[in-house]
This record gives C-alpha cells, structure tokens and sequence, in this order.
C-alpha cells in the first residue's frame, strides 16, 4: 500500500535524508520503517513488558530455589556431622 505526503517541511525532508544516509538506507526506507514502528509500537511495548514480567518471575523462582538448595545443603551437613 502506498502513502503520500505533501507539503512537509523542507528542513524536515533534509534532516530525514541525513538520518537515512548514516544509515545507508534511502529515504524511502527509512521512512517506511518508521512507520511501521509507529504501527507496531503498542504491540512491542505490550510484548516487552510481558517478557519483564515473565523474567522477574524467573528470577523469584530462581532465588527461592537457591534458597532452597542451601536448606538442603545446611540439612545434608548437619546429618554428616552426626
């Protein structure tokens, strides 16, 4: 699908085809991938916040099982003490 725009700012265009020339992209490009990303924003974001959430979720697992570990380990050195 095409979109056309009209009557954008000169200096706007001209920093838009600097940006895309560090990139070595045409503007073109880099214009279509900007708005993709504004498309998808929501999404990401919405992505990114569940992977958060499922990492602090590892990580509490992670330490109750370190816990854990050291009870035992704590348990098994008490027993070979006796």
């Amino acid at each position: 699908m095409d979109i056309f725009l009209r009557n954008i700012d000169p200096i706007a265009v001209k920093k838009i085809d600097e940006t895309a020339k560090k990139k070595s992209i045409s503007r073109q490009e880099f214009l279509k991938s900007a708005v993709e990303k504004i498309a998808y924003e929501k999404e990401i974001t919405e992505r990114e916040i569940r992977l958060e959430m499922i990492i602090a979720k590892n990580i509490q697992a992670m330490e109750k099982m370190t816990d854990r570990v050291e009870q035992l380990e704590n348990v098994l050195a008490d027993l070979m003490e006796e």
